[in-house]
């Protein structure tokens, strides 16, 4: 068994490598796949948003982590394992469905899919709360909102060049062997023994009376209805704009996750220095630059620096929550409460989806771009509530 810091973060790295690889199908390509045939943008939402559902359902997934070693194997390390091949067997059936015919059946097999993702995905967050001291908790998340990002960058390239020379059925593949990579390293980590202060208490639920944390969740709910609807639109709105091939589109993404990549290290490292509230309040302000000008793009050219620059800004505001969503966290429910905190920001992910694909066929993608960005206005007003008033270091 591995026990070394190294090691762990290595883990999480892959983990949500894996997360990144499906995730970025689901909420940036899944969108061409459909509308190849010929599924209108309003159904493409529709679609994403009940395929992420079992992102807020993760709630209950973070309880039965907190409360059940399975089978005597661990509080965490069992659920990882089966989430993951869940997943991967959800790739597998996604092919043989038809979207024209069997549109149904084939977000059922999304939501199986999904929901095994949800199970690994708030077990590893579970298991970095377990392990990761305070002053490493920006480090930590930038390091995963980094594997997430290498997830997306190499299955948007997979997806430009596999649909471009061979068929969907090849991505479809592709996305469930990335599934499985993280589980040699997850059977070779040693999971830690629980402390007794750390034992699960219902009544540590009334952290969520705190007006600090309720309003954490409101920024979550804001900040990923701007990020995720966003994100959705850029591959079509470039597409349908400029004609760009869906090779084209898949290099976009790369390019894309890129600049989360580098959001999420960078962001981490200068969340750790200057702290949470400096962190937000200038993650808010580059998704409004960044989304804003997306929607003035006139040449496909122009559309690949200000394409990375929104990948930079999306990874920086996700590390910055995600952290923020630690310190806030009470270890006696770590990966409950820290599950909802996600699932609460996953349920903005979903109204983004949903809206996005509403607002872009009602009013087009240049004035959806817009309405996003000028939601991230509307999320200052909740950082005194969340951090104080005094705009100091305090993370907590």
């Amino acid at each position: 068994m591995f026990t070394s810091k190294a090691f762990r973060y290595s883990t999480f790295s892959a983990l949500y490598f894996a997360q990144g690889s499906i995730l970025g199908y689901f909420t940036a390509l899944n969108a061409i796949y459909l509308r190849s045939y010929d599924i209108p943008m309003t159904q493409v939402g529709l679609f994403s948003a009940i395929a992420l559902i079992p992102l807020i359902l993760k709630i209950f997934l973070g309880m039965l982590s907190d409360r059940i070693n399975l089978f005597g194997l661990g509080y965490r390390k069992p659920y990882i394992i089966l989430g993951l091949l869940i997943q991967a067997s959800g790739q597998l059936i996604f092919p043989f469905v038809d979207p024209a015919t069997s549109f149904a059946l084939l977000t059922v097999v999304a939501f199986f899919s999904l929901t095994g993702m949800a199970m690994y995905d708030t077990c590893t967050d579970g298991f970095a709360l377990d392990t990761t001291p305070k002053e490493d908790e920006g480090t930590v998340q930038g390091i995963m909102v980094a594997g997430r990002a290498l997830g997306i960058v190499l299955i948007s390239a997979t997806v430009g060049i596999l649909s471009y020379m061979t068929n969907w059925d090849a991505v479809f593949l592709a996305l469930a062997i990335m599934t499985l990579i993280p589980i040699p390293m997850v059977l070779l980590l040693k999971e830690p023994s629980r402390p007794a202060n750390r034992t699960f208490e219902w009544k540590a639920f009334r952290a969520f009376t705190k007006k600090q944390v309720v309003a954490l969740g409101l920024l979550g709910i804001l900040g990923f209805i701007i990020t995720s609807g966003a994100n959705m639109l850029v591959n079509p709105f470039l597409q349908e704009t400029f004609g760009i091939s869906y090779m084209l589109a898949g290099f976009y993404a790369a390019v894309w996750g890129v600049g989360v990549i580098l959001g999420g290290i960078t962001g981490g490292r200068l969340t750790d220095k200057i702290g949470h509230k400096r962190s937000v309040k200038g993650a808010l302000f580059a998704s409004l630059i960044t989304v804003f000008l997306i929607a003035m793009i006139a040449n496909p050219l122009l559309a690949w620096p200000l394409v990375f620059l929104f990948g930079l800004a999306y990874g920086y505001f996700e590390t910055v929550y995600f952290a923020t969503s630690m310190g806030k966290t009470d270890m006696r429910i770590a990966a409950s409460m820290f599950a909802i905190l996600m699932a609460v920001a996953n349920i903005g992910s979903g109204i983004g989806l949903a809206g996005g694909g509403f607002l872009s066929d009602l009013v087009g993608y240049q004035w959806t771009f817009i309405l996003f960005a000028c939601l991230n206005l509307v999320a200052l007003p909740l950082l005194p509530v969340i951090f104080g008033k005094k705009d100091n270091r305090e993370t907590s």
